[in-house]
């Protein structure tokens, strides 16, 4: 950073580090990134960089693909926050017909005009480098007495700002929740006003704060900001329907508070993002299933009711399809019933082949975060222990048709079948004889069941594909029917 910023003076331009690597340093928190301001034109700015290369390690040059001034420098540091520093010319902007970019972009020559167009005060600091070290503080709109006084506010009037790019809404509740700073009444107040503008911003670029602030200190503290300022609303309106619905017995927290408080403990571990999106939706379903009142209310397939409300959700802002994927298995599946001594091996590795194994540690995740969300002491009690340890001991068992030690080309080769329905059906058949006995997985036994069953008729095929239908079901359906009548959900 002192070597860019050292080049621009050695030019004869100004340096200014700005934006959140100057509010970072001051709460004495290590920059992301860094960030240079100056009065070069980008054309200069690139001129000067041109031979900046010659200094550096690797993927040497600028970057300058955008109408904002800004170019890319890139260093070739080892460091992840100094591989590309950003060098954007001071500017001024007019007019955000579009709620979301400015209509007009002009270069301006004085620092403070530049931090006229920002934010948030806190944003808004400029921290001018001569020599390689800051020689002055420019702070016109007070943003290091907000950033120890822990304040959240806009520069200028707040209305000006979010009518400027209303993505600046959530952005506020975003900084609130991974600062653990409070928004000023007035900024807060605006939010609320102008909630409903957030429709105009693109959906990824909602996901993309929503992401960061679910990834926050405080992401549960974020969600209620969320709603008291009405940007819930418009960013996952099922997670309202939870607000003022009691539960039932085995329930110390409504439905609303009970998500936040599971996402608060999912935050607590460092747990990802698909793990704490699971703990926030994982009851989302409930106020849709609820019959009765009191402690005696159900919740009846609530968990099949919030696996499709949580694909919707997710599917409108535009997670990729993996990330939905992961969610709603883990929704779907955060209801699995387990006690020591009831579930056999083989319906240990029916619980695994349904759920898949490489979502086992993350759904017992899940589990912890409801469990300590709904006000148990203990995360992980002795039953889900012993689950762990049954996993461990069949985890390495066969419990998909890849792990058989026969496939569709050898069942078509040893029956003489053409690619067709049955040779799934075999497959399946000879899956479930696997899982109740792993040791059947041998290529001798196996090819020797696929001819045995390919000789069936269609009637007898079709009874053994059945069979093993229910023995696939069979995990699952006993698990939820004895978890639904002793737990009411």
């Amino acid at each position: 950073m002192r070597a860019v910023a050292g080049l621009l003076e050695n030019a004869g331009f100004e340096a200014h580090l700005v934006g959140g690597c100057v509010r970072d340093l001051m709460m004495g928190r290590p920059p992301k990134d860094w960030d240079l301001a100056t009065n070069a034109l980008p054309e200069k700015v690139q001129e000067i960089f041109r031979d900046f290369a010659d200094h550096s390690k690797a993927d040497p040059g600028t970057v300058y693909e955008n109408s904002f001034g800004t170019v890319g420098v890139k260093t070739g540091s080892e460091e992840p926050s100094l591989r590309l520093i950003e060098v954007t010319t001071y500017r001024a902007e007019r007019g955000y017909s579009d709620k979301r970019r400015p209509d007009e972009v002009s270069f301006v020559p004085d620092i403070k005009e530049d931090l006229a167009r920002r934010d948030f005060t806190m944003n808004a600091i400029a921290l001018r480098i001569e020599g390689g070290e800051v020689v002055e503080v420019i702070d016109p709109y007070g943003g290091e007495r907000d950033i120890k006084a822990g304040l959240i506010r806009t520069v200028g009037v707040p209305e000006e700002r979010f009518t400027e790019d209303a993505l600046r809404l959530l952005r506020a509740v975003r900084f609130a929740a991974e600062l653990k700073f409070e928004i000023d009444k007035p900024t807060h107040e605006a939010i609320t006003k102008l909630s409903g503008e957030l429709v105009y911003i693109a959906k990824e670029r909602v996901r993309d704060e929503f992401i960061k602030l679910l990834m926050s200190p405080n992401p549960a503290m974020g969600i209620l900001l969320l709603e008291q300022t009405g940007l819930l609303s418009h960013i996952l309106p099922e997670l309202r329907e939870g607000l003022g619905v009691t539960q039932n017995k085995h329930h110390i927290y409504g439905v609303f508070e009970h998500l936040l408080k599971s996402l608060e403990y999912a935050a607590s571990r460092g747990y990802s993002l698909e793990i704490r999106l699971a703990a926030l939706l994982h009851d989302v379903g409930k106020p849709r299933s609820k019959v009765g009142e009191g402690e005696n209310a159900t919740f009846y397939n609530h968990e099949y009711i919030g696996a499709k409300m949580t694909a919707r959700a997710l599917e409108r802002l535009k997670f990729p399809r993996a990330i939905i994927d992961k969610v709603v298995r883990l929704v779907r599946y955060h209801m699995f019933y387990y006690n020591v001594g009831e579930i056999s091996e083989a319906g240990v590795r029916r619980f695994i082949a349904r759920v898949g194994i490489e979502n086992l540690d993350d759904l017992l995740k899940v589990r912890e975060a409801d469990r300590i969300g709904s006000g148990v002491p203990k995360a992980v009690p002795y039953k889900i222990r012993h689950l762990q340890f049954m996993i461990d001991k069949v985890r390495r068992d066969p419990i998909s048709p890849k792990m058989l030690k026969i496939n569709g080309d050898r069942v078509m080769e040893i029956t003489g079948l053409p690619p067709c329905r049955t040779v799934g059906e075999i497959l399946a058949i000879l899956l479930e004889e696997v899982l109740d006995n792993p040791s059947r997985n041998t290529a001798e036994y196996l090819e020797e069941r696929a001819r045995a069953i390919a000789a069936l008729n269609a009637s007898e095929r079709s009874r053994l594909t059945a069979k093993a239908k229910q023995a696939r079901d069979s995990f699952e359906e006993e698990a939820e029917g004895e978890l639904r009548s002793r737990y009411r959900v």
